[in-house]
């Protein structure tokens, strides 16, 4: 069973229209990653600095999220924070073009990208499922480690704002993957987290390249039904006009010290 298949029991997706139907994609070699570099709704979806979970990554994030079900990890949360696309097409330079799938993301046997559903900015889903998976590794570490003093969610986003600022410091981007994997992976200093010994056969953090998306299924192009009657958000889209300001700011600096987090330039 892949990890995607384990959170099979999971409330269906709410309800709205979504202009955002494909994308496209650039693989930065240096550490790895994919960004964004195009897509259908840039209003509320801006690629700058937006990066994109790959096919390997989402299924090894699913995974490391797994001692976080007993403290209460809703898959409703996670599977409101993800956009779900399949490859398209792959160009040259390095360049992928993604078309958006009509799929629940956390049980599809499909190997897809996961973008963060960053629509709402800080009010939206994904700020919500970094503040949730927070609050729950918090929740973990005060089980698990006898501290001298209960760690907060306040002591930890103080910790991970370092390494935001220090990013923007030095004008780079905050990937996804890092930006969860540092959550899923903070202990106090000076602490250790019990291990299984199950540990030593988890794979290491996943890595992928142009190259490794060969062999993935391509979709022709995107569903025509999917395009006039794709939900996703919770609100309806607002009239055109009334948008101004919705999701139009994804940055979360704003509110420094807030679990949500930032992207700062690379």
């Amino acid at each position: 069973m892949t990890p995607a298949q384990t959170w099979a029991n999971h409330p269906a997706m709410a309800v709205t229209t979504s202009k955002l139907l494909w994308c496209t994609i650039r693989y930065q070699e240096k550490d790895g990653t994919w960004w964004v570099k195009d897509n259908s709704d840039p209003k509320h979806y801006e690629p700058d600095g937006l990066g994109i979970l790959d096919p390997y990554q989402f299924p090894w994030i699913l995974d490391a999220l797994d001692p976080l079900r007993e403290f209460g990890l809703s898959n409703e949360v996670l599977e409101a924070a993800f956009v779900p696309f399949q490859v398209q097409d792959i160009d040259k330079e390095n360049t992928v073009r993604l078309a958006r799938v009509a799929e629940h993301i956390l049980d599809s046997e499909e190997q897809l990208f996961a973008l963060p559903n960053i629509k709402d900015g800080d009010k939206g889903a994904y700020a919500d499922f970094l503040e949730h998976i927070m609050r729950l590794r918090v929740k973990l570490i005060n089980d698990t480690i006898k501290l001298e003093q209960k760690l907060t969610v306040e002591d930890v986003d103080e910790q991970l704002s370092e390494i935001r600022n220090q990013a923007l410091i030095e004008g780079r981007d905050i990937h996804p993957f890092q930006e969860i994997t540092d959550i899923l992976e903070f202990v106090p200093q000076g602490h250790e987290l019990p291990t299984d010994d199950d540990d030593d056969d988890k794979p290491a953090r996943p890595s992928s390249a142009p190259e490794d998306l060969v062999d993935l299924p391509e979709v022709e192009d995107v569903d025509k039904d999917m395009e006039k009657n794709l939900r996703w958000d919770e609100d309806e889209e607002a009239p055109e006009g009334e948008e101004d300001g919705e999701g139009g700011n994804r940055e979360r600096g704003d509110r420094e010290g807030g679990s949500g987090g930032s992207r700062s330039r690379r």
